[in-house]
């Protein structure tokens, strides 16, 4: 009878396991990751499957796998890369085709031989600084998108390693002359590049690059002020994003640091196309534009065509006396 009684019991065990293995919750035995059948978006959504507890102090190291990196990556992978070469190459495209169609807009009234001061040395300074900072930056940035796909396979892994190194120091150290430049330039010129009516009539006639009209405009026409917003506002996102990459993890998690690097390259690229066009309209674009950043003074009958208001201004501080053959003496605002 004991022998009976306890294979009864052995029998009713047996039986509750088989109930408990039935019973068990299908999705318990979908996740399984030894199964033949399992399906990875069935692992990924089991968050509790890819993140466990630490005993370190540093409980990111908890989390083995985050299902997001696989969107950022494609995006970093795919949707930059389109983005940005839409938007580089297409803006290198449209100024070949405006340049082979307008060409140079060229001073109407020619050259009258005296000058007068556009910019002071200390603006001047504060430009190039801002700008050399901006070039390597871009350049260096860039290398991180299209590096590998486009300069790899000419250059080959050896040089490729050894200027990926050295363009990540330029990128991380130029940047904080490149954010003291930024805010100079929000300084300085802040009370020029305020929108009013007069940039509304600058717009509407085409500013003078479209056609030969040459629409009044003060200090900085409806254009530059563009120039200026599009500076101060995307440096100083590439900047405050940037400064999370360099020092991670400060201000939030990996998904912020996603985040920013996914506001940084987009603005980046964005930033680097609208700088092309006005380094084109810097240089040949427009005729005599280049003096006021280069040695600080343009003709008078540039100032007059492109910048009227700013010039009445001036002289009228300075009187038509002070205005000599060969150089005029109107200080910059």
């Amino acid at each position: 009878m004991a022998s009976f009684g306890r294979f009864i019991r052995l029998a009713l065990g047996a039986c509750a396991l088989v109930l408990v293995i039935v019973a068990a919750p299908a999705s318990a035995q979908q996740v399984n990751p030894t199964a033949s059948s399992v399906k990875e978006q069935q692992l990924l959504q089991e968050l509790n499957r890819i993140q466990g507890r630490v005993s370190i102090p540093d409980q990111r190291s908890g989390v083995l796998e985050q299902p997001q990196g696989r969107e950022w990556r494609e995006f970093r992978n795919v949707t930059l890369r389109w983005i940005g070469g839409v938007a580089i190459v297409g803006m290198l495209a449209l100024l070949v085709v405006f340049y082979l169609t307008r060409g140079m807009v060229r001073l109407e009234s020619g050259r009258s031989g005296r000058s007068i001061v556009r910019f002071t040395m200390f603006e001047r300074f504060v430009h190039w600084m801002t700008a050399t900072c901006f070039i390597i930056l871009a350049i260096s940035g860039l290398n991180i998108t299209f590096g590998r796909p486009l300069l790899l396979p000419l250059i080959g892994f050896e040089a490729f390693s050894e200027w990926s190194q050295w363009a990540k120091y330029a990128h991380s150290y130029l940047s904080f002359p490149f954010t003291i430049g930024v805010i100079l330039i929000f300084l300085m010129w802040i009370a020029g590049n305020i929108p009013n009516k007069v940039d509304v009539a600058w717009i509407r006639r085409g500013g003078g690059i479209v056609g030969h009209d040459h629409p009044p405009a003060y200090r900085f026409n409806a254009g530059q002020k563009m120039i200026y917003w599009i500076v101060v506002i995307g440096g100083g996102l590439v900047a405050a994003t940037g400064y999370q990459l360099m020092f991670p993890f400060y201000i939030g998690g990996i998904g912020g640091m996603q985040m920013a690097q996914i506001i940084h390259s987009v603005v980046a690229v964005l930033f680097v196309a609208a700088m092309i066009a006005h380094i084109y309209i810097g240089t040949i674009g427009m005729e005599g534009a280049f003096e006021a950043m280069g040695s600080g003074e343009v003709d008078l009958n540039w100032a007059r065509e492109h910048h009227s208001l700013w010039l009445e201004e001036q002289s009228g501080r300075t009187g038509p006396n002070d205005q000599r053959p060969q150089q005029a003496t109107a200080a910059a605002e």
